[in-house]
């Protein structure tokens, strides 16, 4: 009798314990004085269908963030950020732009700009969970960098070299992309197969809301393997600017599909994998300086494919 007693008080002791493994707790943990790298690769296809003829414009984007963390504290970090590598290839309408942030180009002063932008930090306030509280100082950067870099150009050339630099690295596209890459971890530990959602603004050019549905699907002592699928949803009665001065309204719609390796003892990803295709029209305001005499609907498809890998320095 005394065995059978001692082995159910056991039993008590371990099924706890067995029963807690089954749950991982997720979120990004940082030590103040740690160091990251975040290398970006990612490709953009973009087409029109202007009055039947089909216009196609491409972005290929290449990046190397450093990251250093400047504070930690309980529920939020602050990561000090700043560009090692840019490159950017922009191709629309028989014009070609290669430009390498550090390969001097006379010629081009999309290359001026991005120089500019490099080894120059702004922060991030990350909280634990994975929401963006803030960016400070990447606007002013920027506005700087086209300043220096455009201030000769004409008027109109101006304007579209200053919207393709903001649309890229402004604090808005910042955080877009940033919260697109980031996992938006639950506040409560989960089992393998548990989904969980967020729902977040758009910050880029478009206008509406992407909604997330993440799923742990394996971990062990060290990463977890997570997958993510978003949809997205423009407002159409929201006007935005286009790259080529037009205002338009968009009734786009789409979906994101991600993968990533996460380092548990940080939460971020050592590797990810995101392709996101949209679809639908953007209605053209008319515009009689640019000869567009009434409303003008241009159907619109956008596919983008990056792939992220983020490993700690220090």
């Amino acid at each position: 009798m005394k065995r059978f007693f001692a082995w159910c008080l056991c039993l008590l002791t371990i099924t706890p314990l067995l029963h807690a493994q089954d749950f991982l707790d997720l979120s990004y943990n940082f030590k103040a004085g740690q160091q990251y790298q975040l290398t970006q690769k990612s490709r953009t296809e973009s087409y029109l269908t202007v009055q039947d003829i089909l216009q196609r414009s491409t972005r290929d984007f290449q990046d190397v963030l450093q990251i250093d963390i400047t504070e930690a504290i309980p529920g939020k970090a602050t990561l000090t950020m700043h560009y090692t590598e840019l490159k950017f290839t922009f191709n629309a309408r028989n014009q070609n732009i290669t430009v390498d942030a550090k390969i001097d180009n006379e010629k081009e002063p999309f290359q001026a700009a991005i120089k500019n932008l490099l080894n120059h930090p702004f922060s991030v306030e990350l909280q634990s969970f994975g929401l963006v509280k803030s960016i400070t100082g990447l606007d002013e950067m920027v506005d700087s960098a086209t300043t220096a870099a455009f201030g000769s150009l004409k008027a109109e050339e101006k304007d579209a070299y200053t919207r393709l630099i903001k649309e890229q690295f402004g604090a808005k596209a910042f955080q877009a992309w940033l919260e697109q890459l980031l996992v938006i971890y639950p506040a409560h530990g989960i089992k393998t197969g548990t989904q969980w959602t967020e729902s977040l603004p758009l910050r880029s050019t478009l206008k509406g809301d992407l909604n997330f549905y993440w799923n742990l699907q394996t971990w062990d002592n060290e990463t977890a393997k997570i997958g993510g699928t978003g949809k997205i949803n423009t407002d159409k009665l929201e006007d935005i600017q286009l790259e080529d001065g037009y205002t338009a309204s968009a009734a786009i719609t789409g979906n994101l599909q991600s993968d990533y390796l996460i380092t548990l003892s940080s939460g971020l990803p050592a590797i990810a994998v995101q392709n996101t295709e949209l679809n639908g029209n953007y209605t053209y305001r008319a515009n009689k300086s640019k000869g567009l005499k009434k409303d003008l609907q241009v159907p619109v498809k956008i596919i983008t494919n990056a792939s992220y890998k983020i490993k700690q320095m220090k």
